[in-house]
Order: structure tokens, then sequence, then C-alpha cells
């Protein structure tokens, strides 16, 4: 395996220097990462927009424009910010099952690529604000095509029992209303199946469904400017090193191969983790070592306020000592909130770790930072950039 090394020993004696924890993120692992989807995506017409929920910081964001990316997003602020960092608003897609009308009217002020609608509710709502604006909105349909994504139930969002998207039994409701709403311009159809998929099958299955949808559209006289396929590729949680960048051209070849786009039709995803995961890491200090009759604790300055996956979705983030190189020890690694859940690993053989030492929380640049909070009242936390780290710290 191709394996890459994120912490070279210069860097970690800086790290010592910085107040923990802190959010570091290792651009030359980004931009090589964006490369690979450049080639094996976009540099083959496909048009991939970022999803900004997955991590929103502003340095990130510039870098990513530069790749010629698009971006997703899901809600008002995420529109501004992705406006305010450089990227046009014919690049942004706006999904979200519960837009509010204040979001709805960024995304008509902005003149947004495309409305990701996903109920008939939606569809109306939106037709309405977008008269009292004089605007017409271009509209997506994001269809829930009951394809099992093999992933945590809580980031599955493509079968029937999920709040997402219009049910393929609607379809006729939605074509007998869609000629009401004038001030609405259906450009194409959207699916999302959930994330941190890690097997290719729920996309060939979902290729199937897109071909049947598309014909139904069709026998309906809807002539599709664009399919969007979202996105949802997972990342190597427990090896990151081994597989610091997904495989894109399997997961492009998928589309490519099964799909029959129509002349002049684009196709468009939509990837956030698989973008930016491998890039970021959580720099944590041992605060004490606790040793119980059964488990030995690892107490850190970090704790779910700074990462909530693993209390949230039972998510297994890797965690690498950085600066002791003693004997193994086995250790439940936990932080400092009083909640049980507040744990990042349990069982986990790490060198043998004393007070004072560094760890970092493996690839956590997707929902990590974005996701942190100030609960107990905790410092929000910082970050820190390869090429920050190279020249100042």
């Amino acid at each position: 395996m191709n394996y890459y090394l994120m912490f070279e020993p210069g860097l970690i004696e800086k790290f010592k220097e910085l107040k923990t924890p802190f959010y570091y993120y290792d651009l030359e692992l980004l931009k090589r990462t964006l490369q690979e989807v450049k080639v094996h995506g976009i540099d083959k017409g496909f048009h991939v927009h970022y999803a900004v929920k997955a991590n929103f910081n502003v340095e990130l964001l510039k870098i990513i424009r530069q790749s010629g990316m698009g971006v997703d997003c899901v809600s008002g602020p995420e529109i501004e910010r992705a406006v305010e960092t450089g990227f046009s608003p014919s690049q942004i897609a706006f999904a979200g099952v519960g837009k509010t009308d204040d979001e709805i009217r960024t995304g008509l002020k902005h003149n947004i690529f495309s409305f990701n609608c996903e109920s008939l509710q939606e569809l109306e709502v939106l037709n309405g604000l977008a008269e009292k604006e004089g605007r017409t909105a271009s509209v997506s349909i994001r269809l829930n095509p009951n394809v099992e994504a093999k992933t945590h139930r809580y980031i599955t969002t493509g079968l029937n029992e999920n709040k997402f998207g219009i049910t393929i039994e609607k379809l006729p409701m939605l074509f007998s209303i869609l000629p009401e709403l004038d001030h609405l311009k259906l450009t194409g159809i959207h699916f999302h199946i959930g994330s941190q998929i890690t097997e290719l099958k729920p996309y060939y299955d979902l290729c199937e469904k897109v071909e049947i949808v598309q014909r139904l559209f069709e026998k309906e006289g809807h002539k599709l400017q664009h399919i969007n396929v979202g996105g949802g590729y997972g990342i190597n949680y427990l090896e990151p090193d081994a597989e610091p960048i997904p495989d894109f051209k399997a997961f492009f070849q998928v589309f490519e191969e099964n799909l029959t786009l129509r002349k002049n039709q684009q196709l468009h995803f939509e990837l956030g983790r698989s973008v930016v995961g491998q890039c970021g890491s959580l720099i944590s200090r041992v605060l004490y070592i606790k040793e119980g009759l059964e488990t030995n604790f690892a107490v850190l300055d970090a704790g779910m306020t700074e990462l909530i996956r693993p209390a949230l979705y039972q998510a297994m983030h890797r965690v690498d000592s950085l600066t002791s190189n003693m004997s193994p020890k086995m250790y439940d690694v936990v932080g400092p909130i009083c909640e049980s859940s507040d744990t990042f690993r349990q069982g986990v053989w790490l060198p043998e770790l004393r007070r004072g030492d560094l760890v970092a929380i493996r690839s956590a640049g997707a929902y990590g930072e974005v996701m942190s909070s100030g609960f107990n009242l905790r410092e929000r936390i910082r970050s820190y950039y390869s090429d920050f780290a190279k020249s100042t710290l």
C-alpha cells in the first residue's frame, strides 16, 4: 500500500508549542485529493459540487474553489459563505428537506444553479416566493430511490423510511402540479442515498433507478438538463495512511459505464467527506492516565465538544500517539465531558502514554470542526494548516 506520512518530526515539535486541542489540516493532501477528483471526474466533463456541510473552513473552501468544483449547500448561511469565498452562484446547488422562507429568498437573490426540492409542498412554497420576488427558480427534484446504502442508519438517506426526497410513487402527483408552478423551471433530478458508503454496489443500484426515473420524466414530456447523483463516497477511517485518497477512478467509473446520458445532458455529483475527510486531524494532549481495575483510561483535553462523531454515530477514528515511543498498552481514549458517551476509542493499543503526550485523532476533516460546540462553555477550537505551520508556527 501507498502510505502517506502526515506528521513529520519537525511538525510534531511545532505542535508541542501550541495550546490544545486544535484541528490540523494537511493542505498538500487536500490538493492531491482534489487533483484526483479533477482527473477522474471534472476532466471527463462531470460537474462536481463540494458539500459545504462537511467542512466550511474558509481556508479549505478557497483551495476547493481553485480546483474547479462547485458547491452543494444545505442552508442560507452556507450559500452566503460560498459566495463570499468566491464561488459563482451558477455553481451552487441548494439541498435540504427543511428550507426556511428566508433561506429560499437567499437562493433566489443569488440566482443559484438549482434548488434541490424534496417535497411537493416545498415546490409550491418556492413557486410562491419566486413569484413575489419576480424571479423564476431553477429546480431539481430530489427523489427517494429506495436504495440500501449499507451504512450507519443515521446517515442512510435513500430509503422509503427516510425523511428525504419524493418517493417514486408520488411522481403522478408531481407531474400533475408542475404545469401550475409557472415560476419554477424544472432542470433536473437529484438523488442522494447516504454517507460513508464504502461499497460500490449501492451506486450500481442507484444507476438502475436513475434510468427508470429518467424514462418516467421523459414519458411526461420533461427533458432533463442534468442528473445529480449526490455523493456519500466514504473514506478509510481505520487505516488513513494506507488509503489517504479514496479511489475516485472506481467511483466515477461506475456512473460513466452505467448511466446513459441524453444529448447535452450534464451529470452532477456532490462530494464532501471523500474530499476533506483525510486531510484533517484533531490534535489533543493527555490530561491524565487513570488505571482502573479492568481498564486504563487516557483522558484527553479534547472531547465530544470538539469531535462528536464517536458519540453520535459510534464512529471509530484511528488514534495515533505523536510523542511516545514506549511499549504498547491498551487504553480507552476518552474526553473530559461529563457524559459516558464522550469516548473516542475503547480497547485501543497505543505506546504507553503519560500526562502531556500529544495524540492525533485522525480522519477528522469532515464533520469534525463544523460540528464542534460550546457545550460546558468550552473555548471554541482553533485550526492550523500545513502551509501556515511550515512558515510561522
